[in-house]
């Protein structure tokens, strides 16, 4: 199931907006009581804006180019009509949603149509979708294997065909992550691109919004649609490509560096580059998203510290107690980084390099291999995307064409270059390089 698809069948009138969201609505009752990617369905609302877009169809009008398209909200977006959970029972209280968040109504502007919410880490703060309140995502392709996270029921909900396109976020890796491990699509966009209106924070210094979705040529359409701009047609050809070394080749499973190599071989791509004081890019990240978190968090946690996930609670209380010196240090790395990004971008247009270790981890022994040692997933699925985030670039994660479970790899370019990505995606498409994993059965 394809947007591009599906949105040219219903404007054209060969499908009905209402026969797609009803087959959609069957689907995820059918199926996710094995998945847990959706934590409320909007069926009513969804069938009405349906019958809203027949009826445009049927006077000769045009919906737009999402027309009848459904998609999957994360939990951390405003719904009108619903309380934004942020997948937490601490915001139960809280007042619903007075409209709809702003990329949410841009969407519906398309003509595309909100199917359900997703799960999510309590307050985006981890990388597994395991929630104590909601329960834990699972992945599509292997049910026994982690979905990712934080934005993991929006990854599995593409890759189980219940909608073709998604709305996540990303701090750290939270878009990035289950979109390696589930083989779909997404977009990490260029730090303040998308507007985070109508979204609960997290990290406000770093947090961006972004899609999933089923294929190159939906992540085109979704992001003009999200930004109200035409994407650039640009030609590939002549990108410089490099692949980055050191952190980014170290640790890396014999999957992901065979399909990454022959990914590499494939683009007669034979240049590596490597990105200075890593380690420590990544420690940052660390270090600034546990402080903002608990200081956003402090006020709430002093009143309701037992409403929290045990796990995410402990790592915000300790993230409110990191010395404000330390945070100003990780700030200024964090400008010295971005330098050195930028200037690596002077030689290259494109950095390839792993989205995660390898493959989505058994849910029953939750552990990678770093440094020869098990350590948990948890905390550690964001060893490749958590220093990529400290400079704020845009980027994309590819479904690679490999047998076997999912593998994803990061494309990354310089900020705004979001038409590169994509167009650089269409292509690796089309070659049959790369392609989106998504159950059609």
């Amino acid at each position: 199931m394809r947007a591009t698809e599906l949105a040219r069948a219903v404007r054209a009138g060969e499908r009905s907006a209402v026969s797609v969201i009803t087959f959609c609505l069957d689907r995820v009752i059918a199926r996710d009581g094995a998945l847990n990617a959706v934590t409320r369905l909007l069926a009513e609302r969804a069938l009405d804006q349906a019958r809203h877009i027949d009826a445009i169809v049927a006077s000769g009008g045009d919906p737009g180019p999402l027309a009848g398209v459904p998609f999957g909200i994360k939990d951390l977006f405003d719904v009108e009509g619903l309380v934004t959970t942020a997948g937490s029972h601490v915001l139960a209280d809280e007042p619903p949603a007075t409209q709809d968040a702003l990329l949410v109504r841009r969407l519906i502007a398309a003509g595309a149509i909100p199917l359900a919410t997703t799960n999510m880490d309590e307050f985006a703060y981890g990388f597994a979708t395991d929630n104590a309140h909601y329960g834990l995502t699972h992945n599509p392709h292997d049910t026994t294997r982690l979905a990712g996270g934080s934005s993991g029921g929006s990854a599995a909900g593409v890759a189980a065909g219940y909608f073709p396109l998604s709305l996540g976020s990303d701090t750290n890796g939270s878009i990035r992550v289950p979109a390696s491990l589930c083989g779909v699509w997404g977009l990490r966009a260029t730090q303040n691109l998308l507007p985070t209106e109508g979204s609960f924070p997290f990290v406000a210094s770093l947090d961006t919004v972004g899609p999933f979705t089923a294929s190159a040529g939906d992540m085109r359409l979704m992001m003009e649609a999200l930004t109200g701009q035409t994407l650039a047609r640009v030609d590939t050809d002549g990108l410089r490509l490099a692949r980055l070394g050191g952190w980014f080749a170290t640790d890396v499973s014999p999957e992901m560096e065979a399909a990454l190599a022959g990914l590499c071989r494939a683009l007669n791509v034979g240049r590596e580059i490597q990105l200075p004081e890593v380690a420590a890019a990544r420690a940052a990240a660390f270090v600034i998203s546990a402080s903002e978190g608990g200081g956003l968090h402090l006020d709430r946690l002093r009143r309701q510290a037992a409403l929290y996930d045990p796990a995410v609670r402990d790592r915000l209380l300790a993230g409110a107690l990191v010395p404000a010196p330390v945070v100003f240090r990780a700030h200024k790395l964090r400008r010295w980084f971005r330098d050195r990004m930028h200037e690596a971008f002077e030689t290259t247009d494109l950095l390839i390099a792993p989205a995660v270790v390898g493959e989505a981890p058994r849910i029953e022994a939750p552990v990678l291999m770093i440094g020869g040692k098990a350590v948990p997933a948890r905390a550690n699925l964001g060893l490749y995307t958590q220093p990529l985030t400290l400079a704020g670039f845009p980027v994309l994660t590819v479904p690679l064409a490999v047998e076997g479970l999912p593998l994803g790899a990061q494309i990354i370019a310089a900020p705004g270059r979001e038409d590169r990505l994509i167009a650089f995606g269409e292509a690796l498409e089309r070659s049959g390089l790369a392609r989106a994993r998504i159950l059609e059965d």
